[in-house]
């Protein structure tokens, strides 16, 4: 059995994910992606929406994976997330004009999870916070902005910028290079329990998976389980996990 350091972990800041921990972004892709079909006048052709929705999400997570091994620009995963929908050959500008379109389905209704304002304000006085997402820093500094919450954070990194993604340990540790702060003096809280919960973790800070979809053991994958330390499904457990004497160099929990 490893030592076990009796040290306590004093955590001085959270970072946060942004898609699916603050911003509900499955819920704002499906409904903007109905809406948006259905103004192109293509939910015929795919005989229900729900079956063009499951298809736009596949393609979208084949399309984020090749940005995130560096194959692929940003703009270009997500030009080519349109063609692969539309098997059409569109010009750079064509699939930028589709885009655009659905995006102010898209944004029309964006919003944030209902418990991350009360979140944030019972965090506001005692921690620093800041960002770090596998987007790019012109969509999330848009998004932050536009719902309200941008100069909540300190600082907001994004991998295309960084030149590296989560589950990388390079990811979080330049989140806390950023904040000037130890890992072990961090906190980071992501909704995807290996790209956030594991490499958060693997990388040193506190981690905290935010299990908003309710994962049971018998529905979970061998990649989701014990992502973290700390499982919640809310962020109203947030602060109790922080403020409590956590011991840094205790053996993990991960499975």
């Amino acid at each position: 059995m490893p030592p076990v350091c009796q040290s306590v972990r004093v955590i001085r800041a959270v970072v946060w994910d942004v898609d699916d921990t603050l911003f509900d972004y499955t819920s704002a892709d499906r409904e903007g992606m109905r809406a948006h079909l259905a103004a192109e006048g293509l939910l015929a052709g795919w005989g229900s929406a729900e079956a063009a929705l499951v298809r736009w999400r596949e393609i979208t997570d084949q399309q984020w994976a090749r940005f995130s091994a560096g194959e692929v620009s940003f703009e270009d995963q997500r030009r080519d997330r349109v063609r692969v929908f539309l098997k059409a050959r569109l010009t750079d500008a064509e699939a930028d004009d589709w885009f655009r379109r659905y995006r102010t389905h898209y944004e029309a209704v964006w919003a944030l999870f209902p418990d991350v304002l009360p979140a944030l304000d019972a965090l506001a006085a005692g921690y620093r916070h800041a960002v770090l997402s596998n987007s790019s820093l012109h969509v999330q500094d848009h998004k932050l902005r536009t719902l309200g919450v941008h100069d909540r954070f300190e600082a907001v990194l994004c991998a295309a910028e960084l030149g590296v993604s989560k589950p990388a340990a390079a990811a979080f540790l330049a989140a806390c290079e950023a904040l000037e702060l130890a890992p072990h003096q961090v906190a980071y809280v992501g909704d995807h329990p290996e790209i956030d919960g594991r490499g958060a973790a693997d990388a040193g800070l506190l981690s905290v998976w935010i299990d908003r979809r309710g994962l049971s053991a018998a529905s979970v994958t061998r990649a989701d389980v014990a992502a973290g330390p700390h499982r919640i499904g809310s962020l109203a457990e947030l602060p109790a996990i922080l403020r409590a004497d956590t011991r840094f160099g205790a053996p993990s929990t991960f499975g």
